[in-house]
């Protein structure tokens, strides 16, 4: 049949292969199993056309087994009546009828054959679509890792050791500067705070001195 050519002209050998000169394998994957559901989709429907026709032919031999049955009757009663005439009207359709039942069983067993045939493809389709589901997965779980793998080796190229190394240690010098920073600000504030310790205590030494000098100058003017 026409939908499962695909599936006889792509083996899994040649998915394999195809697969291999591609830059994105699942994609191309993905496009296989959404054409292999198509193909079972349409592979279900035919397979419903075929009961259909099988359970019809069926229904068409039993009501012809029937005929046959009640025109051999109709002629064995014709007989016991003395009826010729009708009998032999009743024996050639039934004669008719018989020959129909023999095509229709004929028809059936063909109908039947390619039902057969029909359930037969679909469960290679059914397989080989499951197994290019599991191939999937397998490929998308193995692209998964390989993408992280690809990050931290590009990771690893792009900030090495010596660059790691170097970055620390620019990142030392930087703070031993800012604590050297510190310390120089410390110092310089405490020799502020001496300065102006001693230029407190000059300033009360000649203030006092000029107070005493008044205070003697008022003793010897009175």
């Amino acid at each position: 049949m026409g939908i499962f050519k695909r599936m006889k002209s792509i083996s899994l050998a040649k998915v394999n292969g195809a697969l291999d000169g591609l830059e994105d394998p699942i994609s191309m994957l993905n496009q296989y199993i959404r054409e292999m559901e198509e193909d079972l989709l349409k592979g279900q429907e035919a397979l419903s056309r075929q009961i259909y026709l099988e359970n019809k032919q069926k229904a068409l031999i039993l009501e012809t087994e029937g005929l046959v049955n009640k025109r051999s009757g109709q002629a064995k009663l014709a007989v016991e009546n003395g009826e010729d005439s009708i009998a032999k009207l009743a024996i050639q359709e039934k004669l008719v009828h018989e020959k129909q039942l023999s095509l229709y069983t004929e028809q059936l067993n063909t109908i039947q054959n390619q039902t057969q045939s029909l359930y037969e493809k679909l469960d290679e389709l059914k397989g080989k679509y499951d197994e290019y589901l599991h191939k999937r997965l397998l490929l998308v779980s193995r692209a998964n890792i390989a993408k992280s793998i690809k990050q931290i080796q590009q990771t690893s190229v792009s900030f090495n050791s010596e660059t790691i190394a170097n970055g620390i240690s620019r990142a030392e010098d930087r703070i031993l500067m800012m604590e050297a920073e510190v310390q120089a600000q410390n110092k310089f504030a405490y020799h502020n705070n001496l300065s102006n310790g001693y230029k407190d205590n000059v300033m009360s030494e000649e203030i006092e001195e000029e107070l005493q000098k008044l205070k003697q100058q008022a003793v010897e003017t009175a």
